[in-house]
């Protein structure tokens, strides 16, 4: 459903020319919103329900199924064309440099897992509750560069609920650097999750990414199945406010010698912005087809021959030159495509950069992984899709990029 737009205002921008990169358009575009988490005592809700029991519900999470599969019979040539000027905007500590070529690979730290979930249940008890994630499930992620240091992209599937009637997934975080519980650089709730209007009313696949602004990260100090551990004693009357706005704060009950009862509830550190931890991919739009790309993902799950090639506990890359492709049966008409051997299944949403710097593991994303095909019918998959990068992708990018988040600590 492609929509042209007029575009205007170049900006010169040091560095990204020697880089092999045109400079941005100003660009506008159709783009719809939605909120993941409107407050801090929202997001700190969230988090609670991630980190605590040593962060149970992360381990337990599953690769988002989405439907990524694509027949190979229903890919064929033909596909996108720019729609204005090329255009970069350049990654965080970025900005007045020259992107260097080198022939090695250093895995990239602004990559990590997104979590969400269906719901959940109390499986403790009322003096400990143990809040359990239902259908916890997670996607691939990047950091991207934002005024504030605040935004991430990733498949639209994984933000928005395609699946039902309610707007977004719930529960949404991001993890840099994820890997079997541990949160390296804190986790980071989504705050406000941005993507074009033909994905949210129409699910198009040429349409198919998202912008979301995150919080500043949050972490726990010390083991947290002592009740004191990450905590604050707050009175009876605010403990029991939290069972109906934020019931996943609410830590414990015990009581001392005398028989008093004391009430707890999460306490978190601030971790920072997270551009000021791990960094952010500058990102191009309405280049040619045909460049080398990078792709950083977490793929799980197994190809048509039944071979479970990856884990999906450890971040993997693959490497090769893009071209233009049409899905129609994923409502694909102007996609990129890429040789890869992902699987479906935890690649949903892996950043494609082109001109990576492997010293500053830093490049320009130009594409998210949206679905995978056998192409060459010998039952593993050879194919990686992503929507074609265009101007009304820099509209969406445009409208998150310079929106405040802050602290919830």
């Amino acid at each position: 459903m492609k929509r042209t737009l007029a575009f205007g205002g170049l900006v010169a921008t040091a560095g990204l020319l020697a880089a092999g990169l045109a400079a941005p358009a100003q660009a506008s575009g159709d783009v719809a919103t939605a909120s993941l988490a409107s407050t801090g005592i929202a997001a700190k809700n969230i988090a609670a329900l991630w980190l605590a029991e040593n962060a149970a519900n992360l381990v337990a999470a599953t690769p988002f199924n989405a439907e990524t599969k694509v027949v190979a019979k229903h890919v064929s040539k033909g596909g996108p064309a720019p729609d204005s000027k090329p255009g970069v905007v350049p990654a965080i500590g970025d900005e007045k440099k020259v992107a260097a070529k080198s022939k090695n690979v250093n895995l990239p730290k602004t990559t990590g897992k997104v979590f969400f979930a269906d719901g959940f249940k109390n499986v403790g008890t009322k003096e400990k509750p143990r809040y359990e994630a239902v259908n916890p499930h997670w996607c691939t992620a990047t950091s991207v560069q934002a005024a504030y240091k605040n935004l991430v992209a990733t498949a639209g599937s994984c933000v928005y609920d395609t699946e039902s009637n309610k707007a977004t997934l719930n529960y949404w975080v991001f993890v840099p650097g994820y890997y079997q519980g541990k949160t390296p650089w804190g986790i980071y709730v989504g705050k406000q999750a941005f993507t074009h209007y033909d994905f949210d009313v129409y699910e198009d696949a040429d349409r198919n990414y998202a912008f979301v602004t995150v919080y500043n990260g949050v972490k726990v100090n010390g083991v947290d199945r002592s009740l004191t551990v990450s905590a604050t004693e707050v009175s009876q009357v605010d403990y029991e406010s939290y069972e109906k706005n934020a019931p996943f704060l609410r830590k414990g009950i015990t009581k001392d010698d005398q028989g008093k009862l004391h009430y707890y509830v999460w306490k978190f550190e601030d971790a920072g912005a997270l551009g000021d931890n791990v960094g952010g991919q500058g990102l191009a739009y309405n280049q040619k087809v045909g460049k080398p790309v990078f792709v950083f993902g977490y793929p799980s799950g197994s190809h048509p021959d039944g071979n479970h090639a990856y884990s999906g506990q450890t971040l993997k890359w693959t490497y090769g030159k893009t071209f233009a492709v049409q899905a129609p049966a994923i409502k694909g008409e102007e996609l990129v495509g890429t040789k890869s051997s992902f699987t479906g299944e935890g690649a949903l949403g892996s950043s494609w950069l082109v001109n990576y710097n492997n010293g500053r593991r830093l490049g320009y994303l130009n594409g998210v992984t949206i679905g995978v095909s056998d192409t060459d019918g010998n039952n593993r998959y050879d194919t990686s899709f992503s929507p074609y990068f265009d101007g009304e992708l820099y509209g969406v990018y445009s409208a998150a990029k310079n929106l405040w988040s802050g602290s919830i600590a």
